[in-house]
């Protein structure tokens, strides 16, 4: 991929305040617009996560959180760690 860094980053940025304003206009639990925008960050994530990756040979300390249940209500389990550090789903890479 020959995706400036800095390019995929702002698209990264862009992607998560989108999912922000529709996080904040959600209009129920199954909403298609923050769904849609959920999508869009993980999508922009991994373009970053490529080229940054390519350009530099690192990587940031997040991963997707990869969800087999197609009923996922958004709620992540207390396993000790700090609640806004996977509420995202987007968690610290292991």
């Amino acid at each position: 991929m020959s995706i400036d860094p800095r390019i995929a980053l702002q698209s990264l940025m862009a992607a998560l305040e989108e999912h922000l304003t529709a996080a904040s206009r959600r209009r129920g639990d199954k909403d298609p617009l923050v769904e849609s925008a959920y999508l869009a960050v993980a999508d922009a994530f991994e373009v970053y996560e490529e080229v940054l990756y390519d350009a530099y040979g690192e990587v940031t300390p997040l991963e997707i959180y990869e969800d087999d249940d197609e009923d996922f209500d958004g709620d992540f389990e207390d396993d000790g760690e700090d609640a806004s550090e996977n509420a995202s789903g987007l968690q610290p890479g292991k």
